[in-house]
């Protein structure tokens, strides 16, 4: 066993001494030693109950014949980081939690290791760590929040961040806005939507490397406890069987991944973080995949925020292998790819039938003919873009105005919410890149402050950062290159006229070239807005994000 390294023969005592400081026993140390990742915490809805997972995951490892040891990473929530300098981190804890997963099990061999995130970065970093690592190892998250419910109707922290915007028009009242406030995060989970965390923890079922239900049972079902369990036990088979994650995550895998990524119309950060993972397994995951895939993929769930449905309704349907298999029964699932059950997804699918196709449609009936993403290019963003294009109302699919110029997020939301942006203007907000941001920001204040003023059929948002994957309307990210790289985005003008035209994946700076390449001749890079510590190092190291935003080398 791996784990021998640190436990076998006579100069291997001094360390069973000190496992036995911490009450293990003997018997224990000749067992197989699974490592737990775990990244509960009091400052995430989504991890404060993370450490009732992994006693379940405990459990299912001693019951299978395995010792667990835990262990914790950092974790960030998104929906507290927005809209201030904390959002920075967000992205960049990404590869610090990858780091310390590595870190971790190379100090200590473990002979496999069980992966416990719940949240946005940290789902991604902790399996971009099990491709690097390739020792047996499974994903269990700790389940999707229900939804809220306030004034007759049904709410998530979207309506909350929408509810802001409200208030700034005199729709609404401060003290109308409470009661949403109050309502909204009824209790623990990953936030109710198709926002970014609970995408990535359904992929992480696509990709294999989760037991079914992953991505979908919520936190509270006692369901969620037995699926840690069983996650405890598989990872013990695992070991035995010698599966690890260079057998699940193969080129199949990420392809079924953006697959059924596009089929519940995820969040534009999967365009991120899945080709991060494939880079960490040495899988070539292009942004121009996404669009080929997208092309041939109807979209059949519409989640929250383009649509009605949240997380609890699409495991009501029958959930993520419920979606799959109707996609493998019609060719667009390569059932042979490996998971973590330890066969293929073609022999687990079958047992999932659609439960209800008002959540997860007919081939034949679906809310749109093609994927819920769609990567835009052209001369504003030669390297592509990213829009969720589900949620963008039909009239902004074509759209075309003067921009809006600002140099940060927060230039921008102060003109939104002082009313100075007018129907028909594209807003532009640039220098929020992965290294100009430094951290490539999530921009929910934004977008929701432009939905919350009823102007997102009138008013597009583009942007070399990113978006929440709580945004809705025409929001185009992840313009590559970026702004502060001396992409095409650092040299628009105020006036200038951009058109979109999501139907032909285009976004047109409408200047001409002479004009853009004399204009891009006379930019000089502007100062770093981070000077010192991770972040720093962070911008000098990170790539586009049309790469993943991975570090070189």
């Amino acid at each position: 066993m791996r784990s021998d390294q640190m436990k076998k023969g006579i100069t291997r005592a001094p360390h069973r001494s000190l496992f036995k400081a911490m009450g293990y026993t003997d018997e224990e140390l000749n067992r197989p030693i699974i490592g737990i990742a775990s990244s509960a915490n009091e400052v995430i809805p989504g991890h404060v109950h993370l450490d009732k997972v992994v006693e379940a995951v405990k459990a299912g490892i001693r019951m299978a014949g395995g010792t667990p040891m835990t262990f914790g990473t950092i974790g960030i929530c998104d929906g507290i980081a927005m809209g201030h300098q904390g959002m920075k981190y967000s992205l960049g804890s990404r590869e610090l939690i990858a780091d310390s997963v590595e870190v971790m099990a190379m100090a200590y061999p473990f002979d496999g290791i069980v992966l416990v995130p719940n949240c946005d970065k940290i789902i991604p970093g902790m399996l971009m760590a099990a491709a690097r690592l390739n020792i047996p190892a499974i994903v269990v998250s700790g389940g999707p929040m229900l939804v809220g419910e306030c004034c007759g109707q049904t709410i998530d922290l979207i309506t909350v961040f929408e509810a802001v915007g409200r208030v700034s028009t005199g729709e609404f009242t401060e003290a109308d806005l409470k009661p949403y406030e109050d309502a909204a995060c009824p209790g623990a989970g990953s936030c109710s939507g198709m926002f970014t965390a609970n995408s990535m923890n359904a992929l992480t079922e696509a990709l294999g490397m989760a037991l079914p239900g992953n991505g979908t049972i919520p936190a509270v079902m006692a369901a969620r406890l037995r699926l840690a369990k069983a996650s405890g036990m598989r990872i013990v088979r695992l070991v035995e069987n010698g599966i690890t994650p260079d057998k699940i995550l193969t080129k199949s895998a990420f392809l079924n991944a953006v697959t059924v990524d596009m089929a519940f119309g995820g969040s534009t950060n999967t365009a991120l973080h899945l080709p991060a993972i494939a880079h960490e397994a040495g899988v070539s995951l292009p942004l121009d995949t996404f669009q080929e895939i997208s092309g041939k993929t109807p979209h059949l769930c519409n989640m929250s925020p383009g649509g009605p449905h949240h997380i609890q309704d699409l495991d009501g349907a029958g959930g993520i292998y419920a979606l799959m298999n109707l996609l493998n029964e019609h060719g667009l699932i390569d059932g042979a790819a490996l998971s973590v059950t330890g066969r293929p997804v073609s022999e687990e699918l079958p047992k999932h039938p659609v439960l209800d196709t008002n959540v997860i449609r007919p081939f034949d009936a679906p809310y749109h003919a093609t994927g819920g993403l769609a990567v835009l290019k052209g001369n504003l963003a030669p390297n592509g873009s990213v829009v969720k294009q589900s949620a963008v109302d039909p009239s902004m699919r074509r759209h075309k105005g003067p921009a809006r110029v600002f140099n940060s997020e927060e230039d921008a939301v102060d003109a939104i919410l002082g009313g100075k942006i007018d129907k028909g203007d594209v807003i532009v907000i640039r220098y929020e890149g992965p290294r100009g941001g430094p951290g490539m920001r999530e921009m929910l204040s934004p977008t929701s402050a432009i939905a919350g003023m009823g102007l997102d059929k009138d008013v597009a948002l583009l942007t070399d950062g990113r978006f929440s994957g709580g945004t809705r309307g025409a929001s185009i990210g992840h313009i590559s290159p970026e702004a502060a790289q001396g992409g095409p985005i650092a040299i628009v003008q105020e006036g200038d006229e951009i058109e979109i035209d999501i139907d032909n994946k285009r976004l047109s700076l409408l200047v001409s070239e002479e004009e853009i390449a004399a204009r891009l001749k006379d930019w000089t890079p502007p100062e770093p807005k981070i000077k010192t510590g991770y972040m720093a190092r962070y911008a000098r190291m990170v790539t586009s994000a049309d790469t993943g935003a991975v570090f070189e080398g």
